[in-house]
């Protein structure tokens, strides 16, 4: 069983700066490929970006690319994502999740949500305009 623990969301006015954190249990986090995702209300859950079990191979969806960055420590069993330059449409709850079968799999990372096994509760991030 995988744990994970999103903070760091909050109220920003647009063309502000968060940095989100998810903090991991488990021994071979280093293993884990993760994934951020989010979920604006009566939206579906899209994704956002991705890392490799490495930390090599970040991955973003067009609509952050430039914007946000995400990496992780494994040292510290947690995963960031830096976000700049917000914009209203950020607005949601962002998830993190965890691929643990990605290592086994020779996988670097997905954009699928089907592929990650472990979610976090999630954490708000409201952007103003």
């Amino acid at each position: 069983q995988v744990q994970l623990v999103e903070s760091g969301g909050g109220l920003v006015q647009a063309g502000g700066s968060l940095r989100l954190s998810c903090a991991a249990s488990g021994r071979t986090f280093r293993r884990y490929a993760m994934g951020w995702f989010r979920q604006a209300p009566e939206k579906e859950r899209d994704f956002v970006a991705a890392i490799s079990w490495s930390g090599g191979s970040p991955y973003y969806a067009d609509s952050v690319k430039g914007r946000f960055s995400i990496s992780r420590d494994n040292a510290k069993n947690t995963v960031y994502l830096q976000m700049n330059s917000l914009k209203p449409e950020d607005t949601a709850v962002y998830y993190c999740a965890a691929d643990v079968r990605a290592y086994s799999s020779g996988r670097y990372y997905s954009a699928t949500h089907d592929e990650y096994d472990y979610w976090g509760q999630g954490t708000q991030v409201t952007v103003s305009s």
